[in-house]
């Protein structure tokens, strides 16, 4: 473990690098609105910095500006503004949590623990980045830097919040917090970490220990055949309300058994989590129960996951 001297040395040559190069600029570390603050943390969990804040975050603040607003807004809604970042139980989440805190949210880990889709490391950001407690913060970034720091090769969850808690600089809780995330997104990366250019570079237990600084785990993808009808009458074309999985309360095309005798529309390939998709898009001439009609023109304003989009594109291919 590093010795006091040691640990204070690293934390004011944490605080010093992230003054010259932390990622001040971006919109949800301007702003003490913890509205923004929580919105942003839930993008951020499965899309990429500059993706939520060029498109995703101004779109979705303009059209539900405050927690009142988006708890008056219906599912759908929400779900059409959400549309293209995926991972739509993060909207149904939020949308439920709006409805639960209007005016505002908790200020407490132990009340945001208890709001949907909020687990520790959500609330403690959100107390840490919105109200600046002195709270520690540990999301994977932090987590790798953490462990090679004190040379930690595959600690459990328990061990990494207890020296995210011993590191942690309560005299300036939100900046070191902020420093740590942005130095494992910038610097010490999963693949080739520039060590020389770190400011731990000296004090890291872990730089002498290769398999620290290895991509040991690589992702094993499940490969899936998915076959899509499209049943369209006039200029409107049937979906149907999905009861489970991640697409759960959106609208999908109607899923088929097996290749269909209609016409073939086309095919594309799809990925998303563990799975790598081939999807055959069939025209069929028969709907199914509970249908629910959706204008073509309306399609952009639905409640469907990009891989719909992609399927309902080969009608006009």
């Amino acid at each position: 473990m590093l010795s006091t001297k040691q640990r204070n040395g690293v934390q004011q040559n944490l605080l010093a690098w992230y003054e010259k190069e932390g990622r001040d600029h971006l919109p949800w570390r301007q702003t003490d609105n913890i509205y923004h603050v929580y919105l942003s943390e839930i993008m951020l969990q499965q899309t990429q910095v500059s993706r939520v804040m060029d498109e995703y975050y101004p779109r979705f603040l303009k059209r539900f500006p405050d927690l009142k607003a988006l708890s008056e807004a219906t599912l759908e809604e929400v779900f059409s503004c959400w549309s293209g970042l995926g991972y739509y139980r993060r909207a149904k989440n939020l949308h439920a949590t709006s409805q639960l805190t209007t005016p505002t949210l908790p200020d407490t880990m132990k009340e945001l623990l208890e709001l949907p889709g909020i687990g520790k490391y959500t609330a403690s950001a959100i107390c840490s980045f919105g109200y600046n407690q002195s709270v520690s913060v540990v999301d994977t970034n932090i987590a790798r830097v953490l462990g090679r720091l004190y040379a930690k090769e595959t600690p459990k969850d328990k061990e990494l919040w207890e020296i995210a808690d011993s590191f942690l600089n309560h005299v300036e809780a939100r900046s070191h917090n902020l420093a740590l995330m942005d130095l494992g997104s910038m610097i010490c990366t999963p693949k080739n970490p520039t060590c020389k250019s770190c400011p731990f570079e000296e004090e890291c237990l872990g730089k002498n220990e290769p398999e620290l600084y290895s991509q040991k785990k690589k992702t094993l993808y499940i490969d899936k055949t998915l076959y899509y009808g499209i049943f369209q009458r006039d200029d409107k074309v049937a979906m149907y309300r999905s009861e489970s999985g991640m697409y759960k309360d959106m609208l999908e095309l109607k899923e088929l058994d097996a290749k269909a005798e209609g016409e073939l529309l086309g095919t594309f390939k799809h990925a998303y989590t563990k799975y790598r998709l081939e999807v055959y898009v069939y025209k069929i001439d028969m709907e199914g129960d509970k249908a629910v009609w959706i204008d073509k023109e309306k399609f952009a304003e639905a409640p469907i996951s990009s891989l719909t989009t992609k399927a309902l594109g080969l009608l006009n291919g």
